[in-house]
């Protein structure tokens, strides 16, 4: 279940994402939030220079590997924009971080990119939980997938 608190790490998982466009970069952003309810990571996509692997879930699951402990990483959650994918769902599962809550899902994002005429990925879109087992997977949440949906249509040039 989506509580207030989620859908506020959400939110600001949204404007991470508009920040990566105002960057020239694609819409996603992210945030780890320890089980005493700290963020203590948050970033935004970096692949605009070329390197498609600088996904903010990817840097967080690095991050977390780092700095917590196995047992905080599997009390901690990980809010996000979009639904990760599958090289950050593998990653989340290696580094045994916990629940995934997201704002939109990649069934969506599939759907609009293809709306607005790009390109699909040679990487395909798995959910979730075809990549990882034993993890709470919490999302979409409809009307922030719309505000996702809104920096997609931005950054790719589309008309909402």
């Amino acid at each position: 279940m989506i509580t207030e608190t989620d859908r506020i790490h959400l939110q600001r998982c949204i404007e991470l994402a508009a920040t990566a466009v105002e960057k020239g970069d694609e819409p996603f952003g992210s945030v780890l939030v320890t089980a005493e309810a700290e963020v203590v990571f948050e970033d935004h996509n970096h692949v605009a220079g070329g390197d498609h692997t600088q996904h903010p879930e990817f840097a967080i699951a690095r991050w977390a590997a780092e700095n917590m402990s196995s047992e905080e990483r599997a009390k901690a959650t990980v809010y996000t924009s979009g639904e990760h994918c599958s090289m950050c769902a593998a990653a989340h599962g290696w580094v045994g971080l916990g629940r995934i809550v997201y704002a939109s899902s990649s069934d969506q994002l599939q759907d609009w990119l293809y709306g607005l005429g790009v390109p699909l990925s040679r990487v395909r879109p798995l959910p979730i939980d075809a990549i990882i087992t034993d993890t709470i997977v919490e999302g979409p949440v409809e009307d922030l997938a719309e505000q996702v949906r809104l920096l997609h249509v931005k950054f790719h040039g589309g008309q909402p």
